[in-house]
This record gives structure tokens, C-alpha cells and sequence, in this order.
């Protein structure tokens, strides 16, 4: 099991935590996801290595960016 953290910037509320974990989830191998909105803080959990760069897609497909 890997867990990798990530800061994502632009969010402001709780609907863009809601879409940062619902696109984060849809990235394969992916098996838990938490978001604090007050810090920026995405963890990723995965069953193998965690492909950074589709995470990075995720969030931005969400309409966010990674810092």
C-alpha cells in the first residue's frame, strides 16, 4: 500500500473538495482519498505505487491545479 500527499490550490468551499475527491477516486489503483480544504492537503492511498502524473490530471480535470 502506497500513500502519497499533494497540496492543491484554488479551492475554496466544500463542493471543490467534493470534486478534487470524486475525479482523484476515478484514477486507477487509487483506494482512499482525503482533502482539507482549510490546508490543501490531498492524500492519496493506493494498493500500488501512486502515478503522480494522473493525479496531477485529476485535479486539474477538477478545475484545480497542484503546488
Amino acid at each position: 500500500m502506497s500513500t502519497a500527499t499533494f497540496t492543491v490550490t484554488g479551492m475554496t468551499c466544500g463542493h471543490c473538495v467534493a470534486s478534487v475527491t470524486e475525479e482523484v477516486q476515478e484514477v486507477p489503483g487509487v483506494t482512499g482519498v482525503d482533502v482539507v480544504l482549510e490546508t490543501g492537503a490531498l492524500t492519496v492511498t493506493s494498493d500500488s505505487s501512486i502515478d503522480e502524473a494522473a493525479v496531477k490530471e485529476a485535479v486539474e480535470e477538477a478545475g484545480y491545479q497542484l503546488s
